[in-house]
């Protein structure tokens, strides 16, 4: 198949630190290419992939400060996408709602990944206005806010199977993997660990929107015995970083979409240990690959008392199982082949 994926160009494919929809772009798109089809990805300049680079702007938004504005970028991608799609069986979006309107009046079958937060009051209108707008989830819990919308599938993330391997050694300490945020509840994370007495690695970037939060909330923790901010992480670091963790601690506080860091963790042989919002319940099985748990005393007795049981061999094969960058290539294939299938039908019915 000739297949277009268009990226953020928030980051680069894949970005250099943090970056959770650019990751997944970048796995999905390599690996359509290891099966045989023909990928051309619209994304910035500094991209590194196999498939067939379009660049729209020579480097990642989040590293060029000299852009101000870049939802002018993003209108001149979807233009310069809408002059090719004729050269493609398939348009594959990773943009939110920005492809409805214009991919809506073209023949080219289309979709759009969903990676974000749909619960927000303007989320309504935007799919109450554009209903047949063919959308992917990410998560069953994802969708809740917005069932009017022509959800077509729904596909979990998955990473490439050797990315993130189990190291040698033992785990000696908690982990935070990501963002710090007020959403991603960082500080919940701090207290679990003086809860349970152990030390705690915060690898994660700071968004300066979320600076005030981080000097209120998590700055003057860090001077605690064991609490150690260490920044963001590349994923080469990665495998170490998580494997030397007794459990990588989620007690988010918003309706998370995914969290990849869960899968990262899992495939690491990590257990984690969440709150049960959004995602969270599908991702992580109880008792299996870590635990759901509700409050602060729950996370450490959990830590405590169950976390020694679960076979970290166990968490691994479950997350091959689940959440490779393979199946999740399988699994948007078979979406590519019905919207080319459906179009041609409706193509047939309009000749006839």
């Amino acid at each position: 198949m000739r297949i277009a994926q268009i990226a953020p160009l928030t980051e680069a494919i894949p970005p250099k630190l943090y970056g959770g929809t650019e990751r997944v772009v970048s796995w999905l798109t390599d690996e359509l290419i290891n099966l045989g089809h023909d990928v051309t990805l619209f994304a910035s300049g500094d991209s590194v992939t196999k498939a067939k680079l379009e660049p729209i702007w020579p480097r990642a938004l989040r590293l060029d400060g000299t852009v101000r504005d870049p939802m002018a970028l993003h209108m001149s991608m979807l233009e310069r996408v809408y002059q090719r799609a004729g050269e493609f069986d398939v348009l594959h979006f990773h943009l939110d709602y920005y492809p409805f309107s214009l991919f809506s009046r073209q023949s080219t079958p289309f979709i759009t990944t969903l990676h974000g937060r749909l619960d927000l009051p303007e989320h309504q209108v935007v799919f109450d206005t554009f209903p047949e707008a063919p959308v992917i989830s990410i998560s069953h819990a994802q969708r809740r806010p917005v069932l009017q919308a022509n959800w077509v599938s729904n596909i979990y993330h998955g990473l490439p199977a050797q990315l993130l391997r189990p190291r040698d050694g033992v785990p000696s300490y908690l982990a935070v993997l990501g963002r710090i945020a007020p959403e991603k509840a960082v500080d919940r994370a701090i207290r679990i660990a003086v809860r349970s007495k152990l030390p705690l690695k915060i690898a994660a970037k700071i968004d300066s929107v979320d600076r005030e939060y981080f000097e209120r909330e998590i700055h003057p923790h860090l001077g605690l015995p064991g609490i150690d901010y260490i920044g963001e992480i590349s994923d080469t670091q990665k495998s170490g970083f998580l494997s030397g963790a007794i459990a990588l601690l989620v007690p988010i506080d918003w309706p998370e979409p995914f969290g990849l860091v869960m899968i990262e963790a899992m495939a690491c042989g990590t257990p984690v240990i969440a709150y049960g919002a959004g995602s969270v319940p599908e991702i992580v099985e109880d008792g299996v690959t870590g635990f759901i748990v509700d409050n602060e005393a729950a996370a450490a007795d959990a830590i405590r008392d169950r976390v020694p049981s679960l076979s970290r061999a166990r968490i691994r094969a479950r997350f091959e199982e689940r959440f490779t960058a393979q199946r999740m290539a399988a699994d948007y294939l078979n979406v590519y082949q019905s919207l080319v299938a459906a179009g041609e039908r409706r193509l047939r019915l309009v000749k006839a």
